[in-house]
């Protein structure tokens, strides 16, 4: 045979080696790609699984702390009540639904707390569809002073809630009657120089001269309840004594604290015990201050493996036993 057929032949199956790994190549790689792709999408399922069962653990924490609010209604409502106590840690583990793995480390756990949102100052109460309410401005000022803040903020944020509000309903919806406000929230306004509608404390940031740093020195005392333009009222069995002083005229903080002291021994089954304990002292703005709370804060945390949820709920109770009973008006995922 000649040399040169042989190197040819010889060429030949160089070329064919060479295609031949290339081609085992490629289809490593595409096999590869298909069970990289494949893992992505189990993965994404797995995640998505995950989520709804933290929501789903979410749905179930807030249907206990609701039968809870139901069966501790009574007269009145403290901080001595079996819904005041924190859930604290508690593992799930063995209550979800999962193909188990021998010497896996699976977590799942429950914790959380509910607190009083009557304890807080609803900002809505500022103003009503005729203006700012005189007598609820000068409450919030009080607050305002005792938080050492600017109180001419009391006359702009009223000024503004006012400008924010929707049209009164005709028979508007009444807080302690039983029946839940059947007010539908504010939506944020479409029209062009229309403030935004105060949703929530942040929502306060949208006024000018009001700094971050002064709603974080309010968050603690004030919330936006979706009450339509129904007053709500403060409950003096757990409003913090910053909040006291401010509803009660001439009363000083420190005395607030006195009166907070007081309640934790025996709190005020009704507001004539209240009144008693004030020694002749009025409330600073009429029907703002009650005994019993209809609006609650659940703050939940959740973790499920890889998924975690942080969420806070507005849950409202009607003051008396009404049909659809305690509901959940919003919840927001941190």
């Amino acid at each position: 045979m000649p040399v040169r057929l042989k190197r040819r032949r010889w060429r030949q199956r160089g070329v064919a080696v060479i295609t031949a790994l290339l081609l085992t190549t490629l289809a490593v790689a595409i096999v590869a790609s298909l069970f990289w792709q494949q893992q992505v999408q189990v993965r994404s399922m797995e995640n998505q699984r995950l989520h709804l069962q933290t929501k789903w653990i979410l749905r179930g924490a807030l249907d206990y702390t609701s039968l809870i609010l139901d069966t501790f209604r009574g007269g009145y409502t403290s901080l001595d009540q079996a819904w005041a106590l924190p859930v604290a840690e508690t593992r799930l583990d063995q209550y979800i639904e999962r193909e188990r793995v021998e010497g896996e480390n699976f977590e799942a756990t429950l914790a959380g707390n509910v607190t009083d949102a009557s304890a807080r100052y609803n900002l809505r109460n500022l103003a009503d569809s005729n203006g700012p309410v005189p007598d609820q401005v000068a409450l919030f000022k009080n607050l305002l002073r005792n938080l050492q803040l600017d109180q001419s903020l009391g006359d702009r944020i009223a000024t503004y809630v006012y400008a924010t509000l929707p049209p009164a309903p005709a028979t508007p919806p009444g807080t302690g009657n039983g029946q839940p406000p059947t007010t539908p929230p504010v939506q944020r306004s479409t029209v062009a120089g229309k403030p935004i509608s105060l949703l929530q404390v942040d929502d306060l940031l949208a006024i000018p001269g009001i700094s971050q740093e002064m709603v974080e020195r309010l968050r603690p005392f004030v919330i936006v309840l979706p009450s339509g333009n129904t007053l709500t009222t403060v409950n003096v069995n757990t409003a913090p004594p910053e909040l006291l002083s401010a509803m009660v005229v001439n009363l000083s903080i420190s005395e607030a604290n006195t009166l907070v002291a007081q309640r934790k021994q025996a709190p005020w089954k009704d507001m004539s015990y209240f009144t008693n304990a004030l020694s002749g002292r009025v409330v600073t703005a009429a029907n703002s201050a009650a005994v019993t709370s209809e609006w609650f804060l659940v703050d939940s945390r959740i973790r499920l493996d890889r998924a975690a949820l942080d969420a806070q709920s507005l849950i409202y109770r009607p003051s008396t036993p009404v049909a659809g009973g305690t509901r959940v008006m919003w919840t927001r995922e941190n």
